[in-house]
């Protein structure tokens, strides 16, 4: 692994309550935002930025990275980064990629926001919604 690690979506909350210049970054595609929802995290005064790894072709998102540095200037050298997607690939990607970057510490949510497939072959049994965790439709 290259990146600080793989965490639960409550781990990532935790961080994300408790650190004030955390940031958190969904890297799932704008029709996912705009159907399944985002996480909401007004309430606890940190953003939630949104940046395509892909986008709904598949394709990958050629300025990610450049997205990604524009997103992020400014920030403490510190400050963590949590990485978000449907079910934790994409995002650990992102994660891996950013501290390549030399964004760090960043951290991939395991299950991301929506999970992985059930035996029936549906999602939603996992992940940030799942447990609990704050969340809009967009």
């Amino acid at each position: 692994m290259s990146y600080a690690g793989d965490i639960t979506p409550q781990q990532a909350w935790d961080i994300l309550r408790e650190h004030q210049d955390a940031i958190l970054i969904d890297v799932r595609t704008e029709a996912e935002w705009r159907f399944v929802g985002v996480p909401d995290t007004t309430s606890i005064e940190r953003p939630t930025l949104l940046i395509e790894w892909v986008d709904g072709t598949g394709a990958r998102n050629p300025k990610f990275s450049e997205q990604l540095g524009e997103a992020l200037a400014g920030r403490g050298a510190e400050s963590p980064v949590v990485f978000l997607c449907r079910s934790g690939q994409r995002s650990a990607n992102a994660a891996r990629v950013a501290t390549e970057l030399g964004i760090a510490p960043s951290y991939n949510v395991l299950e991301g926001f929506e999970g992985g497939l059930d035996a029936a072959g549906h999602r939603g049994h996992e992940g940030w919604r799942a447990a609990g965790l704050p969340w809009r439709q967009s």
